[in-house]
């Protein structure tokens, strides 16, 4: 006797027979979706659409339009290279994924010789493998067996990961003759890749995929030397210290090594402050202009190099954007009706230059005030003035615009990019996306700083994403530094902060898929105490405990 369970989706209802595969059910619903349907939520639990119904439940889909979806879409995207690349150039050929770039993943091919037109035979079998329509098929094996397994193949990188994951049984995937471990859901068939761009960048490549707010195009990339650069280094100073991958800080850490990991990790980065403040000093650069995405670390780095350069004789005057904000009643608001207050629209520009410029100059200036109580604009009761070695810093979401400064001489302006920008890895098929560090690094201030929960910060960070993408990415390229402020511990000891923290977000709430995601990238490192983060790091600016006035 056949029996039917109840599938209910939105306000709809609809009974499917047992066993029917979720992949027959996304396509009953699949008009209700400009895009493929990638993925399922099944009640609590996100499935691959190739499991099958087996009670009645309440269920959710995504597509390469949500957060959720689109990560299943790269991670796919990921594996079909891999097979690509091994089609054609044999099983031997190793693909490194190690960082992202301009929204892209940056992997190189190591252990085979490459020939010059190696990048339109990687495209052209990647295509053809979409074609091809292969299923990305899951199998259910024992940890042990998988080690094994992963050790057979010479694997090492996902071997030694999986000797720090608790789990009896995982997912291993395979497409066609390949087999692999992967932290997340995969599509259901190579079919549903069908957008993509392989690019070649230096010794290696960069794979795009579209992304949330495009999802209908690959945008080319925008290569920037001195961030490709800066990951190159961050990627050198991970193999001098035996720390490429989530296994390998895993195995200091389990060798109590902790603690030489953190001071090499904080002198790697007040390296990159102390050449840089040289740097300035040498080119006798009067104003600083630093901006970042959103918990990249900036008021930290930016009082770092007050004191770098303090202790070279320079007094540092810190100006801040926000203070030149227009009067609420005078600001024009948007076509929706509402103030864009991340618009440099809502800054005084011209009163802005012609402060700044007052200052090179020598005069003295009343500094602008903004009162944020009664939103209107004031002035300070006593002047500035500036002396020979006083250095004017900057730090603000507009910073990097040349709007901003559009009557100050370049030969004064020392513009600096800050994010950061982590070249560490799960493993050489899982790197860890910059925004993942911020993310993590945002919801833990949020909850300390701001009595904002989880949920909440997760709900609003498409809306950061965009002001990021429309006042501070299109800049990052014009710029006389970068200065990477990831730390290269950091994830084990924000896991320790902001693992409690996501589990607060329930199972029905949106921003639950995003917070499993999260809760899972933790699970791969092992806790690491904050009691020993200098006081100075920049990871105070997060976890609380600055010695600075933030």
């Amino acid at each position: 006797m056949k029996k039917y369970y109840q599938v209910t989706f939105r306000d709809l209802k609809n009974s499917f027979e047992e066993g029917t595969s979720y992949k027959e059910i996304a396509n009953f619903y699949q008009q209700y979706y400009k895009y493929d349907i990638l993925t399922i939520k099944v009640n609590d639990d996100f499935l691959d659409l190739s499991d099958t119904l087996q009670k009645d439940c309440t269920v959710d889909f995504y597509t390469i339009a949500d957060e959720y979806g689109n990560r299943v879409y790269s991670r796919s995207a990921r594996f079909i290279l891999i097979l690509a690349i091994k089609n054609l150039y044999g099983k031997k050929a190793l693909v490194h994924m190690h960082h992202s770039q301009d929204k892209g993943a940056y992997f190189t091919v190591e252990n085979v010789e490459l020939p010059e037109n190696c990048v339109e035979e990687i495209n052209k079998e990647f295509e053809k493998i979409v074609k091809a329509d292969y299923l990305f098929t899951k199998l259910v094996v024992s940890r042990l067996e998988a080690i094994d397994y992963f050790h057979k193949k010479r694997m090492y990188d996902k071997e030694n990961m999986l000797k720090y994951v608790s789990n009896t049984y995982i997912n291993l995937y395979r497409i066609d003759d390949i087999y692999d471990y992967y932290y997340g859901k995969m599509a259901y068939s190579t079919k549903q890749i069908n957008k993509f761009k392989i690019y070649a960048l230096n010794k290696g490549f960069i794979l795009r995929v579209p992304d949330i707010f495009e999802p209908d195009k690959v945008i080319k990339h925008k290569h920037s030397d001195k961030i490709y650069n800066m990951f190159n280094s961050c990627m050198a100073f991970g193999k001098s210290i035996n720390i490429e991958n989530a296994s390998d800080l895993n195995y200091q850490v389990s060798n109590n090594k902790a603690i030489d990991i953190i001071l090499l990790s904080e002198a790697y980065y007040n390296n990159q402050i102390s050449f840089i403040t040289e740097d300035i000093i040498t080119k006798n650069k009067k104003i600083i202009l630093l901006a970042g995405p959103s918990s990249s670390g900036k008021t930290t780095t930016a009082k770092k190099i007050s004191i770098y350069l303090s202790s070279r004789g320079y007094n540092t005057k810190a100006i801040s954007i926000d203070d030149y904000f227009i009067s609420i009643k005078d600001r024009q608001k948007s076509l929706n009706g509402k103030i864009d207050f991340e618009s440099i629209n809502v800054v005084d520009v011209d009163l802005f230059n012609k402060q700044i410029k007052q200052l090179l100059n020598n005069e003295k200036v009343y500094l602008s005030r903004y009162n944020f109580i009664t939103g209107k604009r004031e002035f300070d009761k006593d002047f500035t003035q500036l002396s020979k070695n006083d250095i004017i810093i900057v730090e603000g979401l507009h910073a990097l615009n040349d709007q901003l400064t559009s009557n100050i001489d370049k030969k004064h302006k020392y513009k600096i990019y800050i994010s950061p920008l982590t070249s560490l890895g799960i493993d050489n098929h899982n790197h860890i996306h910059t925004s993942d560090v911020r993310k993590l690094r945002r919801i833990l201030r949020d909850s300390r700083t701001r009595a904002v929960n989880a949920k909440n910060t997760l709900k609003m960070w498409s809306n950061i994403q965009k002001g990021e993408m429309e006042n501070i990415f299109p800049y990052q390229n014009n710029v006389d530094a970068v200065i990477n402020s990831s730390l290269i511990y950091e994830i084990g000891v924000l896991k320790t902060y902001v693992e409690p923290l996501l589990y607060s977000v329930n199972n029905d709430d949106l921003e639950y898929p995003e917070a499993l995601r999260l809760i899972n990238l933790l699970k791969n490192f092992l806790p690491i105490p904050g009691d020993n983060v200098p006081s100075d790091s920049v990871l105070r600016e997060f976890i609380g405990g600055s010695c600075f006035k933030l």
